[in-house]
């Protein structure tokens, strides 16, 4: 990988998302909304928000950018042009470096807006500093981007990129103790729950809702989900073909 192409590829890459203002509004306006709706549903109910909310506050982020980022590289490769950027002096490590570093600054914004609204405007009450919320929110966002960097060398088309979700992150919501606890799952569920990273991206959620500083606890599952994500990106860089047969 050379730093300098990489570099050219993650200002390519940040130039296109900028003057795609639908995509700009969806990234920051759509998971803003959702929190904001569900603030707005449970106003009547004093502290379920809070029991929540944390924990979406990361997922919601980690699902809008897999979509975002899947989709986009899908169309690089079906265009042709990442065959063209292939052709030049530049790897396969290369460009999915700079759209993991341009795709990443865009998660990191994504997330600082959507955690900054939700612990104000919002009324989100959590026990944990929030700085370490925003931290947790941005490797969410940043899994997201990896997962949707990996799974686009799976897909034929943008209709294939979108039903991976519920493929690879529904499973993960599903077990990830957002619905029900990990430890009350049946025992084959919650083995196959403590090899989802999602699963450790609650669970740092949740302990930033109930303790007031930030243990062992949280840093173990923050490393965990940001091994996850420099496993999507290896594997990511190992399957990415140069086009969509």
């Amino acid at each position: 990988m050379t730093w300098r192409i990489t570099w050219a590829t993650a200002r390519r890459a940040l130039t296109q998302v900028r003057h795609d203002h639908r995509s700009v509004a969806l990234i920051l306006g759509v998971p803003t909304m959702l929190m904001g709706l569900l603030a707005w549903m449970y106003s009547d109910q004093p502290g379920f928000f809070d029991q929540i909310g944390a924990s979406l506050l990361g997922l919601f982020p980690c699902v809008v950018m897999f979509l975002i980022t899947a989709v986009t590289t899908l169309r690089e490769r079906r265009s042709g042009t990442l065959e063209r950027l292939l052709a030049m002096p530049m790897g396969k490590a290369d460009f999915l470096g700079g759209y993991a570093l341009a795709f990443g600054l865009v998660a990191t914004a994504q997330a600082l807006v959507v955690a900054t609204l939700s612990l104000t405007l919002f009324g989100l009450d959590v026990a944990g500093p929030t700085w370490a919320v925003i931290l947790v929110a941005v490797a969410d966002a940043l899994l997201g981007t990896a997962l949707g960097l990996w799974v686009s060398a799976f897909a034929a088309t943008e209709f294939q990129a979108v039903q991976f979700m519920p493929a690879v992150i529904f499973p993960q919501l599903l077990l990830s103790g957002l619905l029900v606890a990990r430890d009350q799952l049946p025992p084959v569920l919650e083995v196959v729950s403590t090899v989802m990273p999602l699963s450790y991206a609650v669970d740092a959620m949740k302990h930033l809702t109930t303790s007031p500083t930030v243990g062992a606890s949280l840093w173990g599952n923050l490393a965990v989900v940001l091994g996850f994500t420099l496993a999507a990106l290896v594997l990511g860089a190992a399957t990415l073909r140069r086009r969509t047969p």
